[in-house]
């Protein structure tokens, strides 16, 4: 089966993918898209679903990536450490509150690092919006953010948002993802805290 997803918007690329996998019992699905962040999308979702995948194209107007699903492949299964529950937080500005925009940015750097200093740990850190500058820009979060992700934390920073701010080749820590996975997150987890 193959799937043209170039020039579709995210995240139509892995919705569209995802329903083609589950369409069929076994055999090859050929995705072809047109940017790193779809490319990207589509490796986590073969990733998520335990299928193996492989590059065949990889050139400057386009990615032809070829899913495989049989009863072959192994399932993968990822032990919880115990310091690490199963809720999400979800952040959607770089600073806390509605008044002074430099306190709002103090406070939000106290709340990450604060995060690592308290157990258990959230699974997933979402992070959207202008969120996603805790990420790229600013340095105190950052390094937060990959004390977190060491301990087993997963960092997730919305591709759309990265493309908007123009950070999308700034991400220091963390994943790229898209609004389809983090839904299936925040809806797969016990708990979200939202900010």
């Amino acid at each position: 089966m193959n799937i043209d997803a170039r020039g579709l918007a995210c995240p139509k690329p892995v919705i569209e993918t995802k329903k083609a996998i589950e369409s069929i019992n076994s055999g090859k699905v050929k995705v072809i898209v047109d940017n790193y962040i779809a490319k990207e999308n589509i490796i986590k979702l073969s990733r998520s679903m335990n299928l193996e995948f492989n590059i065949l194209n990889e050139e400057d107007s386009f990615i032809e990536i070829e899913i495989i699903k049989g009863e072959f492949l192994e399932n993968i299964i990822e032990e919880k450490s115990n310091d690490i529950d199963n809720s999400c937080v979800f952040i959607s500005s770089d600073k806390i509150g509605e008044g002074d925009i430099e306190l709002g940015k103090i406070l939000m750097k106290g709340f990450v690092y604060t995060l690592t200093e308290t157990k258990p740990y959230p699974r997933y850190i979402i992070l959207v919006n202008s969120g996603v500058n805790l990420s790229t820009s600013n340095e105190d979060t950052i390094e937060n953010l990959k004390k977190l992700e060491n301990f087993g934390v997963e960092i997730v920073s919305c591709g759309t948002c990265l493309d908007f701010y123009n950070l999308k080749e700034s991400l220091k820590v963390g994943r790229v993802s898209n609004m389809y996975d983090i839904l299936e997150i925040m809806k797969n987890t016990d708990k979200t805290i939202s900010l």
